[in-house]
């Protein structure tokens, strides 16, 4: 016989007790790792460029436990021109949506200089990330207005796995998730643990919670001041443990058991935030070996330049890199040649009638993706 379905814990969040000796052997050791990350960030000049295929990587692997198949070099070169084999639409729909991931991402950002962490900053991530994609019809930016749950495709309510929080009742819940971002609490790690699975347990939108309650990681700990840029990417360690990852957020609202939810994403915060220190170091070690080739091979006042495209954009049509680059033509012609001279590129297309030749800077993109892809 089918079990009933999971219902949100009504009256349950903050909650009143959780057993803070099974906790702080994982908060320093957490904690620790993410200030050894955000030491690693100051290392990095301009971040925002030379670490933006860990963002895209960060956006295919949200996406992607939601159910979506596309690699980060799928969406890479979607952006150089290149389109999905076989003209796949599910490919095509899949890639749309992490490219929302991270517009929602930095509209956020954007939207932290004026605002604290609110709904408001939530709502309009949301919009974002639901333009023009699969779910565009569901409401995008508001909460819903009617009941939804979580179970096989077409089960009723009835056979839900999990069933969020009525509608009626949504918007003080809400209301009590934003009070507790900016209420003083005994850790702010475990603080952001229980947030993100009451976020995931209302379930405020038709569509893109999950997705929306990762990015809010990476925001909290930038709107706090634990990280002097939101670059925080988390669901590499989640997407490799899909299922224990929901089965402990399930386990929120069934057993009331938020310590073993706070063990579980303490230990995620230490693991990925070694993993994102060591990636983030490999990809400042080569952008300084790679400044250095490229100035000794061009002897060009425009090396930097060229340098800083490549890492913004490590798969690309060559006339993007005469007309993105900021390197005058005959300048950008030049280096471009003696670089492809040098085998800094893999070719993913040759040049065919109108078509640009796509390049590959392959050495940025098998640091990001953590092994030999190109």
């Amino acid at each position: 016989m089918p079990s009933s379905p999971v219902h949100y814990h009504e009256g349950q969040f903050p909650p009143r007790k959780i057993d803070w000796e099974r906790l702080i052997p994982l908060i320093g050791p957490a904690s620790a790792a993410l200030a050894r990350f955000d030491g690693a960030l100051a290392a990095v000049p301009n971040a925002a460029v030379l670490l933006s295929p860990l963002m895209t990587q960060e956006a295919v692997l949200s996406s992607r436990i939601e159910g979506t198949q596309a690699t980060m070099g799928d969406v890479l070169e979607y952006e150089a021109g290149v389109a999905p084999k076989d003209a796949d639409p599910r490919q095509t729909a899949d890639i749309q949506e992490v490219l929302n991931y991270r517009k929602a991402m930095w509209r956020a950002v954007e939207l932290l200089d004026e605002l604290p962490l609110c709904q408001r900053v939530l709502k309009e991530a949301h919009r974002v990330l639901m333009e023009g994609v699969r779910g565009r019809g569901k409401a995008p930016g508001e909460y819903r207005r009617i009941p939804n749950w979580i179970g096989p495709p077409g089960c009723t309510m009835e056979d839900a796995k999990y069933v969020p929080i009525s509608s009626d009742r949504l918007p003080a819940a809400m209301d009590r998730w934003e009070h507790y971002i900016h209420a003083d609490a005994p850790d702010r790690l475990v603080q952001l643990a229980m947030l993100h699975a009451e976020f995931e347990a209302l379930h405020p939108f038709l569509d893109g919670n999950g997705r929306l309650g990762r990015m809010f990681v990476p925001l909290f700990l930038f709107s706090i001041n634990a990280l002097r840029s939101p670059m925080f990417y988390i669901s590499a360690y989640l997407e490799a443990r899909r299922d224990q990852y929901y089965e402990r957020l399930l386990a929120v609202s069934r057993d009331g058991d938020w310590t073993a939810w706070c063990i579980f994403f303490l230990t995620a915060i230490g693991a990925q935030a070694n993993e994102n220190h060591d990636k983030a170091i490999a990809i400042l070690n080569l952008y300084e070996a790679e400044k250095n080739r490229i100035m000794a091979l061009t002897r060009s006042q425009f090396a930097i330049k060229a340098l800083d495209f490549l890492f913004k954009r490590p798969i690309f049509p060559v006339s993007a890199f005469y007309s993105e680059s900021g390197i005058p033509d005959p300048s950008a012609r030049k280096i471009l040649k003696t670089l492809r001279e040098n085998q800094f590129f893999n070719t993913l297309r040759e040049t065919k009638g109108r078509q640009p030749a796509v390049l590959v800077f392959r050495d940025l993109l098998n640091i990001a993706e953590g092994r030999q892809v190109f």
